[in-house]
């Protein structure tokens, strides 16, 4: 079974259906308990930096977080939630990320044409067949660990659009609004771990 944390904020059910189509077992829930107890953990991304965190603390599902990934779960981030991953964030200054990866998520600065947030299809670079899937942020995610950086994407910088450090997964783009490329990234994350 696989936990999807569900913090109150934002239409988590096509992460879900994502995941089920996908072929996996899942399950929208904010209980402490269930999450435990899941084999696999999603902490998906909608809202806001700061306010999420802020909701992850009210519900207690900071340290719920913490102990499924000191256990070896395999734990996978999804735009924002990747970003809660690391320490702070330019979208939410003063209040701390969850702190388990080294680095920063800083805020586009680029120049016109281009314009902020990021937001519609873009390639994958660094992962077999350059895939195209499904962007809508206006954050980015800065590592200090470059080595945990498994894809990047042009978007005016090289930017990690997706990271692996043991158990720990993340991407920046949404999978579950990246069709077929999304779908395959989702099974392989579910027959990997």
């Amino acid at each position: 079974m696989i936990a999807i944390i569900d913090y109150k904020m934002g239409n988590l059910r096509s992460v879900e259906k994502a995941f089920l189509k996908a072929g996996a077992r899942a399950v929208v829930t904010s209980d402490r308990n269930k999450i435990l107890k899941a084999k696999k953990v999603v902490l998906p991304g909608v809202g806001a930096f700061g306010d999420v965190m802020k909701e992850l603390k009210k519900l207690r599902l900071i340290s719920v977080i913490k102990d499924s990934i000191n256990d070896s779960k395999p734990f996978f981030g999804v735009c924002l939630g990747m970003q809660l991953l690391f320490e702070k964030s330019e979208e939410a200054k003063g209040i701390p990320g969850l702190g388990i990866l080294k680095g920063s998520v800083k805020k586009f600065r680029l120049k016109p044409p281009l314009k902020v947030p990021h937001m519609g299809w873009n390639q994958l670079k660094g992962i077999s067949g350059k895939p195209y899937v499904y962007f809508v942020h206006s954050y980015y995610c800065d590592p200090k660990d470059k080595d945990i950086i498994t894809a990047t994407t042009d978007y005016g910088i090289n930017f990690a659009s997706m990271i692996q450090k043991g158990n720990i997964y993340g991407c920046q783009f949404h999978p579950e609004k990246s069709q077929g490329s999304g779908l395959k990234i989702l099974e392989s994350f579910i027959k990997k771990c």
